[in-house]
């Protein structure tokens, strides 16, 4: 671990990102392992939001998949260190809504809570799985939302 990055391991302690990390990870029921260059792996996480892959809190990487998921995706992890990089930037947990915000915006911008999302770019569409969609109306997006839902009734 650079001396950097232990500057952000302690920072985003102190900032209660990586903190409250760890809560929603034992609320996910997951396993917790020491990770890379200060980061930690929650694995087995069993709650059904968010929906990913791999998601981080803090210095927290959390994913439904085993430790072996992370093994075979290390640009994953360097997309996700970045994350942590971003909480640390951000002083934690002001993070989160800044996010969410970030993907909403995102979603109506293209369809995808990713492909406009600075947070994601920033971390690196590619390395995070993600495929980037182009910019269209807010009118298509609105109809693909409700196309979507109209093909996935509720109750099934």
């Amino acid at each position: 671990m650079s001396g950097w990055q232990a500057v952000k391991l302690v920072v985003n302690t102190i900032n209660l990102s990586t903190l409250t990390g760890v809560l929603v990870g034992v609320l996910g029921r997951a396993r917790f392992s020491r990770g890379p260059r200060g980061l930690f792996y929650a694995t087995g996480y069993r709650l059904k939001f968010p929906v990913a892959g791999a998601f981080t809190i803090g210095n927290l990487i959390l994913t439904k998949h085993d430790r072996a998921y992370f093994d075979e995706q290390p640009t994953l992890i360097k997309h996700e260190e970045r994350h942590s990089w971003q909480y640390f930037c951000l002083i934690g947990l002001p993070m989160l809504p800044l996010y969410i915000l970030a993907a909403s915006w995102s979603l109506l911008r293209t369809g995808c809570p990713a492909s406009r999302n600075i947070f994601e770019r920033l971390a690196g569409l590619d390395d995070g799985g993600y495929t980037e969609y182009p910019v269209q109306s807010l009118g298509k997006t609105l109809s693909q939302a409700f196309s979507a839902l109209r093909s996935h009734p509720r109750g099934q």
